[in-house]
């Protein structure tokens, strides 16, 4: 039987300032965890800066409400280009990793979720990849040494975009702190199917993300009216008997009905998830 978890994107939720208020509305909404985001805002980027106190205290919120921080998202990287041609902003995206996995293993969080983005803000060129890739494997012997799993993500873009890509940097690797955290509505944006990319990262999966999509709009579409294969992505799973979390990524912008969004968007995937075979079960408090 393949059991999976529900979690919910931070940027779905109503931002609270009080860590405890804000982590309530995960089970509120009926998740079990939530992902944390470092992202380009100075506010979210901070984060990886914070005090020791600060991550005991964010910790501390997370368990008192039962929630689990499921993971972190550190799209930083789209600023802090670790492909980037300039070898003082690879210095930084080189401390990003340093600090994100420093903070991930403060909060308890086994999954810090890598961007598959190059040099996003910059003109291609035929050496970012490698460059990007140089990176992430300079990262790696630090999170093994904290016991963190990078996992990256296929992204919109023109960079690493389908999940067979994602696994062609996990099997150079050669690693278990290396891994695979697809994106469906990525996949479905780049016009590939489900099924089959899903496949291509069997043994590696170690999180999911779903959201849905629209040709040239990889965000704010509402679960249901966009072309994102959540069928085939289930009954994949199902086949594989996978079990592990997935999180539904969405973006509420601080809306006043941001959990009733957030309810309407799980009873949908719940429903998808079930006729596919699986098992949905629930963090208990």
């Amino acid at each position: 039987m393949s059991d999976i978890q529900l979690g919910i994107y931070e940027k779905a939720l109503i931002g609270i300032e009080d860590w405890t208020r804000f982590f309530a509305q995960v089970p509120e909404a009926g998740f079990s965890f939530v992902d944390l985001s470092i992202d380009e805002s100075p506010e979210r980027a901070a984060r990886l800066d914070w005090d020791r106190d600060i991550r005991r205290r964010v910790r501390r919120a997370a368990e008192d409400t039962g929630t689990r921080i499921g993971g972190l998202c550190l799209s930083l990287h789209r600023r802090v280009m670790p492909g980037s041609r300039d070898p003082e902003i690879r210095r930084q995206a080189a401390e990003v990793y340093r600090k994100g996995i420093r903070l991930a293993a403060d909060l308890g969080v086994s999954v810090l979720q890598v961007a598959g983005y190059y040099a996003h803000y910059e003109e291609p060129d035929e050496g970012a990849r490698q460059r990007w890739i140089d990176s992430l494997m300079a990262a790696l012997p630090q999170a093994a040494h904290e016991g963190v799993i990078l996992a990256v993500e296929n992204v919109d873009g023109t960079d690493i975009t389908s999940v067979p890509d994602v696994m062609d940097i996990v099997d150079l690797a050669r690693s278990p702190w290396l891994q695979c955290y697809p994106d469906v509505g990525n996949i479905a944006g780049h016009g590939g199917s489900s099924g089959p990319e899903l496949a291509a990262c069997e043994g590696h999966l170690v999180a999911l993300h779903v959201k849905d999509v629209l040709p040239g709009q990889p965000r704010r579409v509402p679960f249901g009216t966009g072309i994102a294969d959540f069928d085939q992505a289930f009954a994949e799973l199902h086949r594989q008997e996978w079990s592990g979390r997935v999180m539904l990524e969405m973006w509420h912008d601080d809306a006043p009905d941001s959990l009733d969004r957030c309810r309407e968007a799980r009873r949908f995937i719940e429903e998808k998830a079930s006729n596919a075979g699986l098992r949905i079960i629930k963090e208990e408090p």
